[in-house]
């Protein structure tokens, strides 16, 4: 097995130990200032772009629209609030981005501001800024007219019917039903469009707020006038072009860009394979003429053909695409080329060793012009910042850096690429915090498994603070899991064979000691964790947030009937307990308690740890499990107080497992009385009832 950290090898992360480094704490962490999605005016010389910053506090997040000139004028342009973030149903924040005015006085946005989604106009030499609907229903998405002078935009049911219809339900009593989210309160428990609202179940457990179906009513407005009139039939703008509207004969198409100026099409498709299933090779990039051509232009330069292309654009005012690959041996590292559809030459523009397409999630886009990108990049050690990119060049400018401060204060931790094999020959990377060391004998390893693009502040779901745990002397990795594996079995036994390989590989080279490793993640990240848990005898403490499979979540899903049992037998290939109890004994943790001998911490959001009651409580009671719900959050927290909370006592507690270390704040001393009664239970011997 090899093991690689960006340029440079093991022995000289190991002399670059941290040791240096001030502590990290987790609030800083939490604190980062994201970026928005850029996008450059029609002229080219200007970028739009929002920040968003929690704040601890109030429990909420700032933001704030500006505009920079891309002409090298050294500070932005605030031109507007931002208002609360969307988010979809999982808690994740929604795209977004502005959009231009022709002629580049104004940027068009949708803002949830005084518990209304409007769309906002703001000038963009920082004049004033103002809401342009002022609808009885939320704004669900809008167009501005070709001319500059009006706007298309569609609303659901007003938000007077969506309240009246919560309070209806109240009175009458909520009928339980296949769209009732029975894991949580049933009464205005979860947030939707920055308030608690009653929700329900749409696709899988994906929640929706009440009237959700109501159909689109679409509306033109006059800039000038302020006339509003409804439109119908053929009036009605037309949706822009869907990936379900490309030929089946593509493959199994992934993204589209259309161009505005031609109506050319270019995506990203995987092959299918003879059985009509998604085949496992790269991305294919090619261009449609038009969205009702069939036969398309492939790009066949080496530099596109099988490689892991995330995110297409077109340059503006030529025939070129451009594409981003994100590398995953690289660590999820990022580089950009142009595509010449017309030669067939493909040109790299830049590349780095974290995101250049996005701060949090590497499918997304640049702003781009004629000559330049403006791309938010982020990497191990990089919080998110804005880079003008030039195209024929290369050259790179940082042009706005909100998280400066931490970057240089993180810049001396030496976090880096690790890659290496395991013994079946499969290939892994991650990213590789070096632990501060204050003796000679070798460090914890704390490991997090899922996905690590961009800047890590705590692995995937930003609970696990990798920096503060590399800071107090625990060692932190973070592994990118291979390519989704269809078999439960087999991608949990290749996630435990890369925590497996990674600790010979670290712990051979002196770097941590095997005998101290504990392990986290979020999602399939908390699947992992447990398995390792269950069948290795690798980790010393776990932490984990979402449930696993349970007989209370088959009880609750069962009611949405075949949707969830096609899930079921896709995702674990699992039916009833009784029909497949093999595949239950193997998969579920309730059914493998006596091989539970790690403490677990269980963090988890309110709507999610109903499922994990059926071995979180005999884990209680055993002394082996830590138990916490977070009321009102999804499968992904985000109230910034909680993210605080859980990032934390996530660190707490592989300080005390792994190191026996307990933080002296007084307020802490109930929570280190609990961890040393766990510590002393005989785990693994139920105790007996009353």
């Amino acid at each position: 097995m090899e093991l690689l950290s960006g340029p440079i090898m093991l022995a000289c992360l190991l002399l670059a130990s941290a040791g240096d480094a001030g502590a990290i704490p987790p609030r800083r962490l939490v604190e980062v200032t994201d970026i928005s999605l850029p996008v450059v005016s029609p002229a080219g010389d200007r970028v739009a772009f929002r920040v968003e910053r929690p704040s601890i506090e109030r429990n909420t997040w700032d933001t704030a629209w500006y505009v920079e000139r891309l002409d090298g004028e050294p500070l932005p342009v605030r031109v507007a609030e931002g208002g609360v973030p969307l988010r979809d149903s999982a808690g994740l924040p929604v795209p977004t981005a502005a959009v231009w005015s022709p002629d580049g006085r104004w940027i068009y946005y949708r803002a949830l501001i005084d518990g209304k989604i409007d769309v906002w106009r703001a000038a963009t030499d920082g004049s004033g800024a103002g809401p342009v609907t002022h609808d009885a229903a939320d704004v669900r998405e809008f167009r501005i007219e070709a001319d500059g002078r009006s706007i298309a935009y569609s609303t659901g049911a007003t938000r007077e019917e969506v309240l009246a219809a919560e309070e209806g339900e109240y009175n009458r009593g909520i009928r339980i039903d296949a769209h009732t989210p029975t894991s949580q309160g049933l009464f205005r428990s979860g947030y939707t469009e920055g308030r608690l609202a009653t929700q329900r179940l749409g696709f899988w457990f994906d929640r929706v707020p009440l009237l959700a179906g109501v159909p689109d009513h679409w509306h033109r407005l006059d800039l000038r006038s302020g006339e509003k009139r409804t439109l119908t039939g053929s009036e009605v703008p037309r949706s822009p072009i869907a990936l379900d509207d490309l030929p089946e004969t593509l493959g199994t198409p992934q993204r589209l860009a259309q161009d505005p100026e031609s109506g050319r099409i270019a995506f990203l498709a995987r092959n299918q394979d003879t059985e009509g299933s998604p085949a496992s090779s790269a991305i294919r990039l090619a261009v449609l003429p038009d969205r009702h051509a069939r036969t398309p232009v492939e790009c066949v330069d080496p530099l596109c053909v099988g490689r892991p292309i995330t995110t297409v654009q077109w340059r503006p005012g030529s025939d070129e695409v451009i594409f981003t690959v994100t590398d995953p041996d690289e660590g999820l590292a990022q580089s950009v080329f142009r595509w010449d559809i017309r030669s067939g030459a493909v040109h790299p523009v830049a590349s780095a060793t974290g995101l250049l397409s996005g701060g949090r999630d590497e499918r997304s886009g640049c702003g781009v012009s004629g000559s330049r990108l403006v791309c938010v990049s982020a990497g191990a050690d990089q919080p998110p910042r804005l880079e003008r990119i030039d195209l024929a060049t290369g050259q790179r400018h940082v042009i706005f850096d909100p998280n400066a401060a931490l970057a240089q204060d993180l810049a001396v931790m030496h976090p880096q690429v690790m890659r290496w094999t395991d013994r079946n020959g499969l290939h892994f990377s991650g990213l590789y915090f070096p632990a501060r060391r204050s003796g000679s004998r070798p460090p914890p390893l704390f490991v997090t498994y899922y996905k690590c693009p961009g800047f890590q502040r705590g692995g995937y779901g930003n609970e696990w603070p990798l920096a503060s745990l590399a800071a107090h002397g625990i060692a932190a990795l973070c592994i990118n899991a291979v390519p989704y594996r269809p078999q439960a079995v087999e991608r949990y036994s290749i996630g435990l064979s890369a925590v497996e390989s990674a600790i010979d590989v670290l712990s051979k080279s002196g770097a941590i000691d095997p005998r101290k490793v504990g392990m986290g993640g979020l999602s399939f990240g908390t699947e992992v964790t447990m398995w390792t848990v269950i069948h290795s005898n690798l980790l010393s403490a776990a932490s984990i947030t979402s449930p696993l499979l349970s007989r209370t979540m088959y009880l609750h899903g069962s009611l949405k009937g075949e949707p969830f049992f096609s899930g079921l037998e896709a995702t674990w290939q699992a039916g009833s307990p009784e029909r497949t109890p093999a595949q239950w004994q193997t998969l579920a943790p309730a059914q493998n308690l006596d091989g539970i001998r790690a403490p677990i911490l269980m963090q988890m959001p309110e709507q999610e740890y109903l499922w994990a009651l059926d071995y979180a409580i005999p884990l209680i009671r055993r002394g082996m499990a830590d138990v916490y719900a977070f009321p009102n959050e999804p499968h992904f927290k985000f109230q910034p107080k909680h993210l605080l909370a859980v990032n934390e006592r996530n660190l707490d507690w592989f300080r005390f497992w792994l190191l026996g270390e307990e933080d002296p704040d007084p307020a802490k001393r109930a929570q280190y009385a609990q961890w040393r009664g766990m510590e002393q239970q005989p785990h693994g011997v139920a105790q007996s009832g009353p």
